[in-house]
This record gives structure tokens, C-alpha cells and sequence, in this order.
């Protein structure tokens, strides 16, 4: 193979024969090519290098909250790569220093002071080891269905099953409780009557077995994003907060995914009045244009924090050009009302989602909360046996995967996890695109639904 790529002729299938010889692929049994061979995006939408275009109902990763190539937002990154493409964190950066008070604006209660990451992960990996310091605890509780990032830390408190290839024991000190799962109550009994969806009752009976004064942190994403898009129930969240306010526990969100804008809120903890000790954010702070993770905290670390030494610290924690990129991702969502936006094109997606569940018995559920869904499908929705089972791998995966396939050849990106398909568009998506998706969506799902005979 030629080394002078320069005058190589990059075709679809020299893209996908170097991705798959020379580049290693998240979460992936290696040696396959890839999806496809991508050439650009522009809006909602992204090419692939034949020219088949696609609606990206993923936001990719959940976090291209405005889409591919917002002109305002590379113009941002290009103007600042002119003035400063690089300061280490230890000088005052503009930037650095306007998007933390931004932050501080927009934030609930008295959450103002980050530290800024490459990531969600490092984000949480220094949220939980801030509140073990603080408070002198070793112990951290996270929950089942978690996600909560790859690097070692952050792994140990994931609940999902990649926490089991880990390569080890994990970090110790982590305690689980379970989800809210309002769709299957652990107990069997209605919401208002489960004591894991009321929060206090569940928390405090694994309290009682750990010992409060051994727990320094609780961890949970404010809505469960990649295993379900599990919504708390009203009073969940409040709940949780009088019990770490009793035992003096921290208590951490993790909206990574929920956070700026995804909800219909900046911060999803905003849509329940409830404020946190920590906020660990990402992927749409900036849209995901640049590497970028922020660790928020409140008076409580504030006053630790000018009376110790903080131990943690990355190369590129607070790179200039990632904060440029999230002071003008805010200024759009700001300028193009895309809470707003948010909140009305949800209102459109539940309609028509509910409008299709009316139809088709396989959609167990539907739940979500802004442009934040998921869709749980079932063999029966009396007795709710999932389509696919929890952790499913090969044949016992395939309806999910024929689903997302089968919308793929129609020119509509989705994924799911397990048994649940997840939609999180961009939040710029229009009325027109959303009725597309929902379109597509009817099409792969009666489609499906005859296939398992279950139409």
C-alpha cells in the first residue's frame, strides 16, 4: 500500500479497508468494516460517501445537540484556533473563564464552579473522587441500569454489562441500588406504591445494610439515557435529595446526555426543582465539536475546595478552543430558542409515537421527556415479556437490529439497546424531519410486527 496518501484516490472502499486495518473501533469485535464510509453532514442529516443521505435521529453519540456543521458554531472554533489554539489550565483564559461564568448563569441553585474535561467520563471520575475527599467517605452508590463512562473509575460505577469486561474487580467501594423503572416496578405494584420509584424507601433500606457514614456520593444519570431513557417519576429526585441531606451524602448527576437542552431544560434536574451537590455535563455543552466535559459544583465543594488543594488535572482541561465551542453553542441555543424548539418538536414525536403504539401491540412502552425517547418493544404488552432479552447478544438480539437496519435502508438512523430504541435527534430537527422518522418508523415497525406475527 502506497504511503503517499496524498495522491492516493480515497474511494468508499479504501476508507473502509484502512478504518478497518489501522483504526480500533469502540465497543467492537474488530477486523469488520465499518457501517458505512461517511464524506460530511449539514444540519440534521449526514452523507455517506456513495451519496445516500440520512437522517440522523442519533444526534450521533447524543451529543450533536446542533447538528453537523452549525455555521455559527465552526466559525467560532476558527476564530478562536486565529487568537489561541492553546493555554494550559494553570493561566486565566478568556474562554475558559467566560464559559464557567456562563455556566454559573444558567445553572440551578448555587451550582457555579467547574472543572472542565475532555469527557463525561473524566467528568465523573472527578466529581466522585471530589466528594470522597470532601467528605472522607470511601464508599460511592451508583445504579443498575448506569452508564456512566469508560475509563477505570467511571466503568466500576457503570451498572450495565460492560463494566463486566473491565479486565478486573473494578474500582472497590461501589454500592448499587436500582433504577425507577416505571414501565416494570421492581415490587410488581403501581408507581405511587413501589418503594424504588418513591426513592427514599429503596435508598434507605441499602443505607441501613451499608451505613450512611461509609457513603460519600450517590451517582445517577438524571434520566437514565443508554440502557432504557428511563424518566424519574414525579417526587423521585426530590426524594433522593432529603436523604443525602440527612446523611450528609453528595449527591452527583450525571447529564452527560440529559444536560443543555436534551430535556427541554438546560439542566434535566431543572424540570423537577431539584438541585444537586455536582453536575457532571458533556456531549451537548458543546454540541460535541471539540472534546469537551464539565464537572459543576455547588457552595458545599466551594468552600473545600478554597481551603484544600484539589487533586486532579488534565493537559487539556479548559482547551481553549472546546470552551470557545460550548460559549457559542450556548449562544445559539440562546439566539435560535432551541428550548423552545425542543419542547414543541418533542410534543410532536410523543404524539405521533403514541399515535403508532395505538396501533402496533409490540410497542410495549413509549417514554420520554423533550427529544429524549425511547420506545420498549414487547411480544405481549399484558404480560410485557421484552422482544429481546436484558443483555442480549446474536440471534437473541436480531428483531432489534433487523428494526434499526430495516430504518437504515430507508434513510433513517436509529439505535437501541436491548429491547429499547432510543430517538434523540438534534434539537435543531425540524416539523418536516420528525414526520419523516415517524413516518420510517411505521414503515420498520408494522414491518417487524408481521414478521414476529405479532401484528
Amino acid at each position: 500500500m502506497s504511503l503517499d496518501t496524498a495522491t492516493d484516490t480515497w474511494t468508499t472502499a479504501r476508507i473502509q479497508q484502512a478504518e478497518q486495518r489501522y483504526v480500533i473501533r469502540s465497543w467492537s469485535v474488530q477486523g469488520k468494516p465499518a457501517q458505512a464510509a461517511i464524506s460530511h453532514g449539514e444540519g440534521s442529516w449526514f452523507w455517506d460517501t456513495d451519496g445516500n443521505r440520512y437522517l440522523d435521529f442519533q444526534s450521533q453519540l447524543v451529543n450533536l445537540n446542533l447538528g453537523h456543521q452549525h455555521p455559527k458554531l465552526v466559525e467560532a472554533i476558527v476564530e478562536q484556533v486565529r487568537t489561541m489554539a492553546y493555554m494550559g489550565p494553570n493561566f486565566a483564559v478568556r474562554a475558559r473563564a467566560e464559559l464557567g461564568e456562563r455556566i454559573a448563569q444558567i445553572a440551578p441553585g448555587d451550582l457555579e464552579m467547574s472543572f472542565f474535561t475532555t469527557g463525561g467520563a473524566e467528568a465523573n471520575e472527578n466529581a466522585v473522587r471530589l466528594a470522597q475527599h470532601i467528605t472522607g467517605r470511601p464508599k460511592v452508590m451508583a445504579r443498575y441500569r448506569s452508564y456512566h463512562g469508560a475509563t477505570a473509575g467511571a466503568l466500576s460505577l457503570t451498572g450495565d454489562p460492560r463494566h463486566h469486561h473491565s479486565g478486573g474487580p473494578g474500582v472497590p467501594g461501589v454500592v448499587r441500588f436500582l433504577d425507577p423503572y416505571v414501565y416494570r416496578t421492581p415490587s410488581g405494584r403501581p408507581p405511587e406504591e413501589d418503594p424504588v420509584c418513591l426513592g427514599a424507601p429503596h435508598l434507605e433500606e441499602i443505607l441501613q445494610y451499608e451505613d450512611p457514614s461509609t457513603i460519600a456520593a450517590i451517582v445517577i444519570e438524571t434520566v437514565t439515557g443508554t440502557n432504557g431513557i428511563l424518566v424519574p417519576p414525579d417526587g423521585y429526585l426530590a426524594s433522593l435529595r432529603e436523604v443525602c441531606d440527612r446523611y450528609g451524602i453528595f449527591l452527583i448527576c450525571d447529564e452527560v446526555m440529559a444536560g443543555y437542552g436534551r430535556t427541554g431544560e438546560y439542566f434535566a434536574v431543572q424540570n423537577w426543582d431539584v438541585v444537586p451537590d455536582i453536575v457532571t455535563s458533556a456531549k451537548g455543552l458543546n454540541s460535541g465539536y471539540v472534546p469537551l466535559g464539565a464537572m459543576t459544583v455547588g457552595e458545599r465543594s466551594r468552600q473545600w475546595l478554597n481551603e484544600n488543594k484539589f487533586w486532579g488535572g488534565q493537559t487539556y482541561a479548559g482547551h481553549p478552543l472546546a470552551a470557545a465551542s460550548a460559549l457559542a453553542s450556548l449562544r445559539i441555543m440562546e439566539e435560535e430558542n432551541v428550548l423552545d424548539s425542543v419542547r414543541a418538536r418533542g410534543a410532536q414525536l410523543d404524539a405521533g409515537l403514541r399515535a403508532l403504539q395505538s396501533r402496533y401491540p409490540i410497542m410495549g412502552d413509549v417514554r420520554g421527556i423533550g427529544l429524549f425517547y425511547g420506545v420498549e418493544f414487547v411480544t405481549d404488552p399484558a404480560t410485557r415479556e421484552p422482544l429481546v432479552p436484558f443483555g442480549a447478544v446474536g440471534a437473541a438480539a436480531a428483531p432489534m437490529q433487523k428494526l434499526v437496519a430495516s430504518a437504515w435502508r430507508r434513510g433513517l438512523y436509529l439505535s437501541a439497546n436491548n429491547n429499547v430504541l432510543r430517538l434523540t435527534p438534534p434539537l435543531i430537527v425540524t416539523e418536516d424531519e420528525i414526520s419523516f422518522a415517524l413516518s420510517v418508523l411505521d414503515d420498520v415497525i408494522g414491518e417487524l410486527s408481521t414478521e414476529m406475527g405479532l401484528a
